[in-house]
């Protein structure tokens, strides 16, 4: 979700503008865990931005080799997609889809929550099944005629949802650990 493509993006922060402010707002964000995971540490980070592109490089190196170190972490980093969909009309997405704009422009779209997708009362393109697994507005489980938002509020204080789908999208269940 949006804390993976984070993560995908501080590991490029030498290459930011002004990576010390790009830095503290991807910890405010919620990345500080990531990072605390891989071994690294925000002060450090912000050392590393303060002195330079030379030294940014070096940092996001380790926390690249650390993410390589731990088995499987760097294959699951590189299948990461924004969406997925087939050819029976589900979509899945992280968080929103911006129903303004066509699937190919979506961009950032999908990772940021939205009011755009709770509001959605008919297909998208060709889309009649929409699924996201994150709600920011913490609305819980929610299943509508064209959406499924399978937020169960984990790592809030809720549960982790999943849902079994048939492939045209009809939903067979919903379990919740």
């Amino acid at each position: 979700g949006a804390q993976e493509e984070m993560w995908q993006k501080l590991l490029q922060l030498q290459f930011a503008p002004n990576p010390l402010e790009v830095l503290n707002w991807m910890c405010d964000q919620g990345v500080g865990a990531t990072l605390k995971a891989y071994g690294g540490r925000r002060d450090e980070g912000e050392r590393a931005a303060r002195d330079g592109a030379v030294q940014m490089t070096r940092w996001t190196n380790r926390l690249r080799d650390s993410v390589r170190a731990a088995p499987g972490h760097y294959p699951f980093y590189a299948a990461l997609k924004r969406a997925a969909f087939n050819d029976h009309g589900v979509l899945c997405v992280n968080a929103n889809v911006d129903t303004a704009r066509p699937l190919a422009a979506q961009g950032d779209s999908f990772w940021w929550g939205g009011t755009r997708f709770s509001a959605l009362e008919g297909p998208y393109e060709t889309f009649t099944r929409l699924i996201r697994g994150y709600d920011s507005g913490n609305n819980g489980i929610v299943i509508t005629d064209f959406t499924a938002s399978l937020d169960g509020g984990c790592g809030r204080g809720g549960t982790l949802a999943a849902g079994l789908f048939q492939g045209d999208g009809t939903l067979i269940e919903v379990l919740e650990a």
